[in-house]
């Protein structure tokens, strides 16, 4: 597994610290939990728009092909 490091103000840490007291987890299990969250709604946008793009132009590459 890779590690990455990142750095929080005092408030913002604070404010995760608050958040992982209160659903009873750590800190890092939060944050990998948005991460994997964020990764999948960025694959999920992009799947979207090439589709988008795909079927907007779909005669125009017919023509082409």
């Amino acid at each position: 597994m890779n590690q990455i490091t990142i750095k929080l103000s005092q408030e913002q840490y604070q404010q995760l610290q608050q958040i992982a007291n209160q659903q009873d987890i750590s800190p890092e299990k939060i944050l990998e939990s948005k991460i994997a969250e964020w990764l999948q709604e960025s694959q999920i946008d992009f799947n979207q728009a090439v589709n988008y793009v795909l079927t907007k132009n779909s005669e125009l590459y017919q023509r082409l092909a």
